[in-house]
């Protein structure tokens, strides 16, 4: 602990650090001359501690006897860091921000305040790194108040019940792998097979919901980041999102604060009785950052060299999604962090560990990818353990056997290929699996409304496409889609109406 002479130091009594609200009306020198009004010198103690070692944004840092785990460290030269990582002789710290001049012997003081971050109304539309700063080039927004990047879930009883659906407009998941406003539900999947494409679709089918959406960008490479900013603008999306990058060549250390910092601007919303979506892309580059910064602070490597508490560390990421309770405003948080797996591999490592956090997860198959089936989820894989609940009564169901009827469809289909001889209830069933996977197949940014779904599945069900084509599918959803959109049913129309209605418009010329 080192003495440092009292030379421009704020009093320590009452000190005016920061103009008044009242002196922030005034001039400077009327701001100066009241702080010099209030001046009392005094001495102060401050620990100083020193840098040994910098390099891959981490620091390595002597002194600092008092420093806890994730104190804010201010540098001599500018530079801020955040402690990391304590050993007995000196303790590590992740960079957040570092100069040119940062480098050994520089000086380092604790701030003595947890890492926070700005958080608004003002932050809609907005790209902004990990910490708050604007990335657009725009004014900083005014910010409403500051939240700790890290903070505890909400407990048990302060949580309510999911039980109302988040429609992301893809078919396949509204009707098959339903999600609630709340849900956590996890898109895994090999690289190039429409993750993100899922993930923006369902930001897109939330304009005019009242769904506040945070898109986060982790390690990404800067031409995805432009080309998300762009989908998102010129389908109208971005004027209620907020997106959080950290791009692949950010310090290490934003790149691992980046789910954390979506993850508070959407508890702000939450609090406030609104309803956010937050998309995670992806938390495997988030692992394999956590895995690089632990490795260089010499911490324990476990299984595939990940740190021990990779685990609780998504864990505790994820487990502050949820819907709060309607005495708390029933505001929520629904999650769809996206994962890579390699090769298919689901039994991986971080792909296991997020399934078990998760509520459910959409898994995409290369081979069906392939094959032409897009959105290419294999639905025999795909998952949501909750989402049912969440479901609209009608939609559900419509839906209620059609996963299983799909995957026996799929499982007839494959005799098929041997030339077998089927019976007649056999053949019909794989007409109609085969029409009915025409009706799952659906173009990327092309969301559909949940008046559309049940529409499909109404017909479907009723037998009014057995005699199509397969092939003359698409044309015809373009035409129910239009009859939809100028059509006055509703979800809670009656059955009956929907059957009439749609049997009426088949017959039509």
């Amino acid at each position: 602990m080192a003495r440092v002479p009292r030379a421009k130091a704020p009093p320590a009594k009452a000190p005016p650090a920061r103009p008044t609200e009242a002196a922030q009306g005034k001039g400077p020198l009327a701001q100066q001359a009241e702080w010099l009004a209030a001046y009392q010198p005094a001495l102060r103690f401050r620990e100083q501690g020193k840098v040994q070692s910098v390099g891959d944004g981490i620091a390595w840092l002597s002194g600092l006897p008092s420093a806890a785990m994730d104190d804010v460290l201010s540098f001599e030269d500018g530079s801020s860091a955040m402690v990391f990582d304590l050993n007995q002789d000196r303790l590590g710290a992740v960079l957040l921000h570092q100069t040119d001049s940062l480098n050994a012997g520089t000086l380092a003081m604790r701030t003595g305040r947890r890492l926070s971050m700005p958080v608004g109304e003002g932050f809609l539309g907005r790209v902004i790194d990990p910490l708050g700063t604007p990335l657009d080039d725009l004014p900083a927004p005014e910010p409403d108040g500051w939240l700790p990047l890290e903070r505890p879930s909400p407990p048990i009883i302060e949580r309510g019940p999911v039980q109302s659906p988040l429609y992301t407009g893809t078919k396949i998941i509204d009707t098959l792998i339903p999600i609630g406003r709340g849900q956590r539900q996890l898109l895994v999947g090999d690289d190039g097979l429409g993750r993100s494409a899922l993930a923006l679709d369902a930001v897109i089918n939330q304009k005019g919901k009242g769904v506040y959406c945070i898109y986060v960008l982790i390690g990404q490479k800067r031409s995805t980041v432009v080309n998300t900013i762009e989908t998102l603008r010129r389908y109208g999306a971005l004027e209620y999102s907020t997106l959080v990058v950290a791009e692949a060549s950010s310090l290490p250390g934003l790149q691992h604060l980046a789910p954390f910092a979506g993850c508070t601007l959407a508890e702000y919303w939450m609090a406030r009785g609104q309803h956010a979506l937050v998309i995670y892309d992806d938390l495997a580059t988030h692992a394999r950052t956590y895995r690089e910064l632990s490795l260089l602070l010499r911490r324990p490597p476990g299984r595939e060299a990940y740190p021990g508490d990779i685990f609780s560390v998504h864990a505790r990421l994820l487990e502050r999604a949820t819907c709060l309770s309607p005495e708390l405003g029933g505001g929520s948080i629904t999650a769809l962090p996206i994962v890579e797996t390699l090769q298919g591999e689901i039994a991986a490592y971080i792909p296991t560990n997020l399934i078990s956090i998760t509520d459910g997860q959409i898994y995409l198959d290369r081979t069906l990818f392939a094959g032409g089936f897009k959105p290419a989820v294999d639905i025999g894989r795909s998952v949501s353990r909750i989402g049912g609940q969440a479901q609209h009564v009608a939609i559900k169901a419509e839906a209620g056997r059609m996963k299983l009827d799909y995957l026996q469809f799929l499982e007839l289909e494959v005799f098929t290929r041997f030339g077998a001889k089927l019976e007649a209830s056999m053949e019909a069933a794989i007409r109609r699996g085969r029409i009915l996977r025409e009706l799952l197949k659906q173009e990327r940014l092309a969301p559909e409304s949940a008046r559309f779904q049940l529409a499909w599945l109404v017909a479907f069900n009723d037998g009014l496409f057995d005699g199509l084509e397969p092939k003359a599918v698409t044309a015809l959803l373009d035409r129910l889609r239009g009859w939809t959109a100028q059509g006055s049913l509703t979800l809670d129309s009656p059955r009956e109406a929907w059957h009439q209605a749609l049997a009426a418009w088949l017959a039509s010329p």
